[in-house]
């Protein structure tokens, strides 16, 4: 029985691979099938089902939701205290791109131009090491950091600089009473946590650069600043596009560390949070949670045609 066994299981196995020689498509459908199945019914699925949400009310004395068509969930992103807290976060994912952009690009230009062997390996373990920790110990550190009693206060008062720091919380809107209450901070642990995001595109674009064109560009009297205006930055933009894509968006639907690390004025994520949690305001919730998504559609939209994908 043993041996009959083995000649029909290997027999049924050979079948089986000239089915697949034979019909190629075959196996590449059975293939696809089951993740893109998966993708269907648990991404797609749920998007579809936030995208309905949205489109139905809340009924204001019984608090159910009322399952039908009506905009007026998307007429009550316009109020002012939900329109601020869409401008609140936009300007932050706006500006937590920018400074990461501004600090990215020296770091990539050196590991791009300059490191080579050990040094570049020493360069990809000090941008993913901060990736291997955890995200709330992170968070929670920089707490820590920023808070009145933390390193940045001690520092200042040994430095005899208590006076620059106080300056730095009096200004209007981005202070507070300390740095961890207040938009600086929230602003500063946006931009360490995503910055290796924006460093390795980064990196990868400049590493397409060819050296001989700074050469011919210097050969030409070109000065460094006209160089980097003209060939470098050009040829480096997809690759800050395309880490602005993973910085902008992160910070567009992070909730933790706007809740962590500032004051009280909810950015995106809270808002869906606490709207679909304490709240219990589903439709309103799930019409926050579309501003992003359209928000990033044109985003990717405008980022595919400046050549960023090229670079990711």
């Amino acid at each position: 029985m043993t041996a009959a066994a083995v000649p029909l299981a290997g027999g049924f196995t050979r079948r089986l691979s000239d089915v697949f020689i034979r019909r190629p498509l075959l196996l590449l459908l059975l293939l696809l099938v089951p993740p893109l199945l998966w993708l269907g019914v648990v991404y797609l699925g749920s998007l579809i089902a936030l995208l309905l949400h949205s489109f139905y009310s809340i009924d204001e004395f019984s608090g159910f939701i009322v399952y039908e068509f009506t905009l007026s969930t998307y007429a009550e992103l316009l109020r002012f205290s939900n329109l601020d807290v869409i401008i609140r976060s936009l300007t932050m994912s706006a500006l937590v791109t920018i400074g990461c952009a501004i600090m990215a690009f020296p770091i990539s230009y050196y590991a791009a131009r300059y490191a080579r062997g050990k040094w570049k390996a020493l360069f990809y373990l000090l941008v993913m090491l901060p990736l291997w920790s955890s995200y709330l110990v992170k968070v929670y550190a920089w707490k820590l950091i920023l808070a009145k009693e933390g390193i940045i206060g001690w520092m200042a008062d040994r430095l005899h600089l208590n006076w620059a720091l106080d300056a730095v919380l009096a200004i209007p809107i981005i202070g507070g009473p300390s740095l961890s209450f207040s938009y600086i901070g929230t602003f500063l642990v946006f931009c360490y946590v995503w910055l290796p995001y924006m460093i390795l595109p980064t990196q990868a674009a400049l590493e397409r650069v060819p050296g001989n064109l700074l050469e011919a560009s210097a050969d030409l009297g070109a000065e460094p600043g006209q160089t980097f205006r003209t060939v470098i930055l050009p040829l480096a933009l997809p690759g800050l596009v395309a880490g602005s894509i993973f910085t902008f968006s992160l910070t567009l639907g992070d909730y933790i560390i706007p809740q962590i690390v500032g004051n009280s004025s909810f950015f995106l994520g809270q808002a869906v949070y606490t709207l679909q949690g304490t709240a219990g305001n589903i439709p309103l919730a799930a019409a926050f949670t579309v501003v992003p998504i359209v928000v990033m559609l044109i985003y990717l939209a405008v980022a595919k045609r400046m050549g960023a994908f090229d670079a990711l």
